[in-house]
C-alpha cells in the first residue's frame, strides 16, 4: 500500500469510527424512546402540543438507517483501498476526481456516471 492510499484508508477509518459512534448513539436514542412509549399510556397521536412519539419514532429510524448505509459504503470504501480500486469509476472505469473524492470519500463513480443513474 502506497503512501496516498495509507492516508486514505486512515481518513476512511476516521470517517467509519465518526459514523459508528453516531450510529450507536441513534441506537440508543430510539431504545430509549421505546422504552418511554411503553411506559406512557398517553395519546401522543392527538396532542396538539408537539410532535409525536410515532413521528420521533420514525425520524430517528431513518437517521439510523442512513448512518447504517453510510457504514457500509465506507466499508465498500475500505475494501475498494485494499485492493487498488479505490478512485476508479465503477461504471466507466476512469479516474474518479480528487475534489469528488474529498467531497464524498465513498463514491463509487464520477459525476458524469452518478448523473446519468
Amino acid at each position: 500500500m502506497d503512501r496516498n492510499s495509507s492516508a486514505v484508508r486512515e481518513e476512511l477509518l476516521r470517517l467509519r469510527e465518526q459514523t459508528e459512534a453516531q450510529a450507536a448513539a441513534l441506537d440508543g436514542d430510539l431504545r430509549s424512546l421505546f422504552e418511554a412509549s411503553r411506559s406512557s399510556n398517553a395519546d401522543d397521536e392527538h396532542d396538539p402540543e408537539g410532535s409525536t412519539i410515532a413521528f420521533e419514532r420514525a425520524q430517528l429510524t431513518a437517521v439510523l438507517d442512513a448512518a447504517r448505509r453510510r457504514l457500509a459504503e465506507l466499508d465498500n470504501a475500505l475494501r475498494r483501498v485494499d485492493d487498488g480500486s479505490y478512485g476508479v469509476c465503477e461504471r466507466c472505469s476512469r479516474p474518479i476526481p480528487a475534489e469528488r473524492l474529498v467531497a464524498r470519500p465513498s463514491a463509487r463513480t464520477c459525476v458524469a456516471c452518478a448523473s446519468r443513474r
